[in-house]
């Protein structure tokens, strides 16, 4: 009789214990489940939310509520290659690269030039694209050249690579929080000189009614990529991964084609890992990009 309570003892005991380690197995099942159904990390699984601009043809843009541009199309199909959605959301460049950072998005689509100083903030994928610096005036203007800028009222998109350019050449630059801004300062004459993404700055000219006129244009000295959270090594290689397949299909070709109809590119520029050839391909401008837009942004 008095063994039957250290029995009933034993046999809770033994009861517990199993019901511990089915607990432990459980919550290592869901982790493991978790990382199969989010293997990137995502704030949603399945949506790539990619935060980008609406006011920078041909490269990223809005048109008819839709996001697109060489650069949001490209993510689009890089994507799918992973099973991915993309969800775009309009922001300010300026903030772009923190919210990235700070998770608010999983990407930053928006021709970032990459940089030593954003890859203190980011990491960036594969480049996939090549940009030029444009250097627009108020016509009449007697600046020609980039090495004319000594001096003079130089307006740029703050937290841009053109920010950066014209702060490494100590030009005190004044900084505008859009490209609206920039073209408003050229317009009212309250400035001298905008470097703008190339082809931002032409179509800008070519709209003015022939207030603002291009004045030079150099290529940017480092590729674009897409931009995410540091750390995020899984997603980085995946869209590195996608990347390389829309390249080795034609679709990088054909967006080229598309948005940037003429545009020769630089002989020392691969875009992707390298290990892939990007066949030719020739189409008709899309009807959504002006025919002037050859020459593609770097932000």
């Amino acid at each position: 009789m008095r063994l039957l309570p250290a029995l009933t003892r034993a046999a809770a005991l033994g009861a517990a214990t199993i019901l511990a380690a089915t607990a432990l197995t459980a919550c290592g099942g869901d982790s493991s489940s978790d990382a199969t159904a989010n293997p990137y990390g995502l704030a949603q699984p399945g949506v790539l939310r990619a935060g980008t601009l609406t006011d920078a043809p041909p490269n990223v843009f809005l048109k008819d509520g839709k996001f697109t541009g060489f650069d949001n199309d490209l993510l689009t199909a890089v994507a799918g290659k992973l099973g991915l959605t993309v969800e775009f959301v309009g922001t300010d460049f300026s903030a772009l690269l923190s919210q990235v950072n700070n998770r608010k998005f999983d990407v930053g689509s928006s021709s970032i030039t990459i940089t030593e100083a954003r890859k203190k903030t980011v990491d960036f994928g594969n480049g996939y694209d090549f940009g030029y610096f444009g250097l627009d005036v108020p016509a009449g203007s007697p600046i020609t050249g980039f090495d004319q800028l000594a001096g003079k009222r130089v307006v740029v998109v703050q937290g841009t690579v053109q920010d950066d350019y014209a702060t490494g050449k100590q030009l005190d630059p004044v900084r505008v929080p859009d490209y609206n801004g920039a073209i408003n300062q050229l317009k009212a004459g309250t400035a001298d000189a905008w470097i703008a993404p190339a082809e931002i700055g032409e179509k800008s000219a070519a709209d003015s009614n022939g207030k603002i006129t291009v004045a030079a244009k150099q290529l940017s000295p480092a590729p674009t990529a897409y931009a995410v959270a540091k750390g995020s090594d899984k997603l980085r290689e995946a869209l590195n991964k996608g990347l390389d397949e829309v390249i080795a299909d034609g679709t990088w070709s054909r967006l080229q084609a598309q948005y940037y109809p003429g545009r020769p590119i630089p002989a020392d520029f691969t875009p992707g890992s390298g290990t892939v050839t990007a066949p030719s391909a020739s189409v008709a401008p899309s009807a959504s990009v002006a025919p002037s837009a050859s020459a593609s942004a770097a932000s």
